[in-house]
This record gives structure tokens, sequence and C-alpha cells, in this order.
């Protein structure tokens, strides 16, 4: 199994949006090591949330947080510059929204990026035969996506275990993150599964103290590793 350092990604779709800036300094302030930033556009998943320019408001406010742009858009060539220019760290796409894979994962490394590529609940994971070599993350959704706030999905737990083969098996290191459900309960066995990066929306941001959140679930992580 990976021994990356364990990654915790509060997603800022569960975040006030009134106040986004002191958020995520919150948020970093107690112990994240980078922001999860859900992009939708009500077209690939229904539901409408934030594009490039809060995504470059973001940078501009904390130019050293990085920020993991999670695309839930089709298609997705088009703005992938745009998120590039904005600040974005690490891009991550779902393969069925866009017309050639290995296409957009060249495109996001060209604009300086690191790749990802996302799994839904029901897509399978051939997609990887042919893109793993190049990927640097792959993101398991335990959730369908579109909606923050939503229920574990337990059959998620037999993808991470079968993605962190494939990436074991191979010498480069890629990220394995999860998304969609992830709470102090459940991290730990997330983590057993394979996972090294964790996102967390309404687990973080709806608790009353941060720090203490992720202080738990980090060492509910470690207890598991």
């Amino acid at each position: 199994m990976s021994m990356q350092a364990s990654w915790i990604a509060p997603s800022i779709l569960s975040a006030d949006f009134a106040r986004l800036g002191e958020e995520v300094d919150a948020v970093i302030h107690a112990g994240a090591d980078l922001i999860h930033f859900d992009v939708m556009d009500n077209h690939y998943v229904p539901n409408l949330t934030i594009g490039p320019m809060v995504c470059e408001a973001l940078h501009r406010h904390s130019p050293d947080t990085l920020l993991d742009v999670h695309l839930m858009v089709s298609p997705v060539d088009r703005i992938v510059a745009d998120f590039a220019k904005a600040g974005a760290t690490h891009i991550s796409f779902h393969p069925e929204a866009t017309e050639h894979v290995d296409r957009t994962i060249e495109l996001i490394h060209d604009q300086g990026c690191t790749a990802g590529l996302v799994f839904n609940p029901a897509t399978p994971l051939e997609w990887l035969d042919y893109t793993l070599g190049k990927l640097d993350l792959v993101l398991i959704m335990s959730v369908n996506p579109g909606f923050g706030g939503q229920k574990f999905i337990a059959q998620s737990l037999e993808k991470l275990r079968a993605v962190r083969s494939r990436i074991d098996a191979q010498s480069r290191p890629v990220r394995l993150e999860i998304d969609g459900g992830v709470k102090v309960e459940n991290v730990g066995m997330i983590a057993a599964a394979g996972a090294d990066t964790f996102v967390a929306g309404s687990a973080v941001f709806e608790s009353p103290d941060y720090a203490a959140t992720l202080k738990a679930m980090r060492a509910a992580i470690d207890a598991a590793r």
C-alpha cells in the first residue's frame, strides 16, 4: 500500500459562501492540506456551483493554498485552461464527460496542473487500463455527484481496493482520493481500503470545531494505515 502522506481536502461546497475566504483560511489553519473545489454545470450533474472567477479570487486571497479542482462539467476541455490560469493545482474530470480522455489528460498537463480521473459509483474502472500511466490522481466518488451531504456508498470500498492494487502494481506514485459522505466515523475504514486523499465537506464545515474534526480524522486515518 502507498505510504504517501495522507491529505485531507475540505470541500467548499459545504462552506459558508458569504465568507468563503475566511472559511478557507480557517480550515487551512485548522490543519487541512488542500481545498477541494467542486465545479458543477447543471448539465453533466443536476446542480450549478462555481467557476474560474471564484477559483481565481481564492487563489489571490490565499496563494499558497493548493486547490483541488473537480470538474463535474461537460464538455471538459474548454474550461481546463481557465481553471489553470485561475490557480488550480490539481484538475480532475469524469471520463464520460469528454470525447477524448487521453487528450484531456494531456491538456491538463500542458497547462501545468496535475491530472485526475474521476469514477462515479457505477463507472467501470476499465478506463484505467489505458490512462493510469499518465494520471497523477484517481478520484473515487462514494456518492453520486451533484450534491453535498449525501450518505457514503459502502460499495465504493471495493473500488478503492481495486484501484489501490492497480496503483501499487506500477512504479510511480498516484494519489487515490475519495469524495462523498466521508466522516470521522468512517474515514479509518476508507483509509484501510487504500485511500490517501480524503475529501470532506459537511463533516468539516458543519462541525463546531474544524481543528478538532480534522485532528480526529487524521488520527483515524493514521491508525488504519
